[in-house]
């Protein structure tokens, strides 16, 4: 069919900052006492990582982080942006790509807009996504995936019927909250098993983001 937007998540799918992310914070984990490798980060974390890990840490080791865990975690991880980030691969292009063609797209994150804006602008996909194209679970009050509230809200704003939008996730909590909002999705299986994001209800499968423009 015809999709009238295209949704995009950010990290993982526009920015290759997963990797960056889950070394910072497997490491600091490890550091804590909480032996977490790299792959075990990705499975736990991927997609709802600052909901999610104080519950997992619970549930694994029966332990309990520090107050200020999440502001230290993410220090670090900015940090690390700032020496090391980059676009995924053909992201502007594929972005330039629906731009010519005339496909409306948009970007909608559960990170708060300091978090989109730093990776947006370190990896160089700032001028295809002016901030009237970005939205945060910040403009929902926070709710975040796999809500279907901020997809609904991008949706809406940009006067696009659900039913007539494509998501692309890289999150079974993303492929969720798409499915929940009444819209198609696909998912990128970059880094997540592609049994995990159909398990979630994902409507077809990516492994690089160019396969996106045959599906629009």
């Amino acid at each position: 069919m015809a999709y009238k937007l295209v949704i995009f998540d950010n990290d993982g799918v526009l920015v290759d900052s997963e990797p960056t992310a889950h070394r910072i914070l497997s490491g600091y984990l490890t550091e804590l006492g909480y032996p977490t490798t790299l792959e075990e980060s990705f499975h736990y974390f991927l997609g709802n990582a600052g909901r999610n890990v104080h519950q997992v840490i619970a549930d694994r080791y029966r332990g309990t982080l520090p107050e200020d865990f999440t502001a230290r975690c993410h220090d670090r991880v900015f940090a690390a942006f700032r020496e090391e980030l980059a676009a995924t691969p053909d992201a502007g292009t594929v972005l330039g790509e629906l731009r010519r063609r005339g496909v409306p797209y948009c970007l909608a994150s559960s990170s708060d807009h300091a978090w989109i804006d730093l990776t947006l602008d370190r990896a160089g996909l700032r001028p295809y996504l002016p901030a009237e194209l970005v939205f945060s679970s910040e403009d929902v009050n926070g709710v975040g995936k796999p809500a279907p509230d901020l997809f609904l809200h991008a949706a809406a704003s940009l006067g696009v019927a659900p039913a007539d939008c494509l998501v692309v996730e890289d999150s079974p909590n993303g492929v969720l909250a798409a499915r929940a909002a009444g819209m198609d999705v696909l998912g990128c299986t970059a880094l997540m098993p592609p049994h995990r994001l159909t398990a979630a209800g994902a409507t077809g499968l990516i492994e690089r983001l160019p396969e996106l423009l045959d599906r629009v």
